[in-house]
């Protein structure tokens, strides 16, 4: 307990002498509490076993656990003999020494003391038991014995039947009272789970038959989508289509729009190329072997015709010279116009220093096909395999090549 002054006094203390405590120097009881402080340091205080000859010293918190084994502390026998005893000679008590430890004989079913049980099943292990054992009869002894206690013993013996029987009865009017015997029992049991599991069975069922009407909605309602991501494909593809379509066309429009701005319509025509140092490479290696111009017209309803250049020559000219040549294509006009052609055709390498053009030209040969009307897109082409030398193409003295450009015009007369 805990005092006004907070000076603490033990509960044993309080019990023994409350006269000498007024009530002012203690708590109120309601606000009494135990002191854990003080519990924690009396558990580690050193403490020994009072009881003679127990020679077992500790700590206070495992006296108590000492005290329930110690083996000098005397205890009463649990028998209810009466005795007291030290722990460690309970066991000899109990064999030799006490009153109410008694064994029963597991052939005889007599009882005896502990200290009996040895002598006495050495003593009953040649006797035999009666044959009216199993109705109640507990009579054991040697064969001569047997014989003796069986004849003399028949109304016991006819007695103990008679009182078997009735139990027998008694069992059976009770299962009749009951109405069923035990298999009917058991079988009416089995009805009664087998009517549980069809309740059980019909409600599965039910459930089964609204879980396979959902999957066939589900399923139908599937079909309807998968129809109509068919549609939306269909559609998909067509627009596609359509759109590949107009795609083409576009490109086409692009070049009308851009063969309109470049063509020529009077027969002269004036062609820039560009990169010539890149496409020069690319004709050495024989990436790009001849570069076409665009079309253009000797009129407005006149000759579709083209230019072709080798930058690194062709035939006779490979490797040394550039080749130019003319080409013949065919036209919207070419029903109306005369057979073969038979125009002059200047070809010039344009100095742009202006000082030094390079000029070539030729009258069509009207016996060759190159000048005959375009049976396909375009004639043989024909003109100056070696229109101009590749050092002079290159050479610092002229300006054929400028800012990586040259220009080629055609005349047609």
């Amino acid at each position: 307990f805990a005092r006004n002054n907070k000076n603490a006094i033990c509960q044993k203390c309080k019990e023994e002498d409350p006269n000498t405590l007024s009530e002012e120097s203690l708590l109120a009881e309601e606000r009494a509490f135990g002191d854990a402080a003080i519990n924690k340091e009396i558990s580690e205080l050193r403490v020994r076993c009072v009881t003679p000859g127990c020679s077992w010293s500790g700590i206070m918190k495992d006296f108590e656990e000492h005290q329930s084994l110690c083996e000098y502390a005397l205890i009463p026998c649990h028998t209810g003999c009466g005795h007291v005893v030290m722990r460690r000679k309970l066991a000899d008590h109990l064999e030799n020494g006490c009153v109410n430890n008694v064994t029963v004989c597991q052939q005889c079913h007599c009882s005896l003391a502990s200290s009996e049980g040895q002598s006495h099943s050495a003593s009953s292990a040649n006797k035999d038991g009666c044959r009216f054992s199993e109705v109640g009869c507990t009579f054991r002894g040697s064969k001569e014995k047997l014989k003796e206690h069986e004849k003399s013993a028949l109304g016991a013996h006819m007695l103990l039947l008679l009182q078997h029987m009735r139990q027998l009865k008694g069992t059976l009017c009770s299962a009749a009272s009951q109405g069923l015997t035990p298999g009917e029992k058991v079988i009416s049991e089995l009805e009664n789970k087998l009517h549980v599991f069809e309740n059980i069975v019909a409600v599965l069922n039910k459930e089964v038959e609204s879980s396979n009407l959902e999957i066939l909605a589900f399923r139908r309602q599937s079909e309807l989508d998968q129809n109509l991501i068919r549609g939306l494909e269909l559609k998909i593809a067509e627009l596609h289509r359509c759109l590949t379509q107009k795609d083409a066309g576009l490109s086409s429009l692009h070049k009308s729009l851009l063969f309109s701005e470049q063509a020529s319509y009077d027969g002269i025509f004036l062609w820039k190329i560009t990169e010539v140092g890149r496409k020069l490479q690319d004709s050495v290696t024989g990436r790009t072997v001849g570069l076409y111009s665009p079309a253009f017209y000797t009129a407005k309803y006149g000759y579709k015709v083209c230019l072709r250049v080798y930058l690194n020559g062709d035939g006779t000219g490979k490797g040394t010279h550039m080749s130019l040549f003319f080409v013949v294509m065919k036209g919207d006009y070419d029903a109306l116009l005369p057979w073969p052609f038979r125009h002059k055709v200047t070809f010039m390498l344009l100095d742009q220093n202006n000082r030094e053009h390079i000029i070539d030209a030729f009258r069509p040969d009207l016996t060759s096909a190159s000048f005959q009307r375009p049976v396909n897109d375009m004639n043989v082409a024909s003109g100056c395999p070696m229109f101009l030398p590749l050092a002079k193409l290159q050479s610092p003295k002229h300006a054929y090549v400028k800012e990586d450009t040259l220009f080629l015009k055609c005349i047609i007369e």
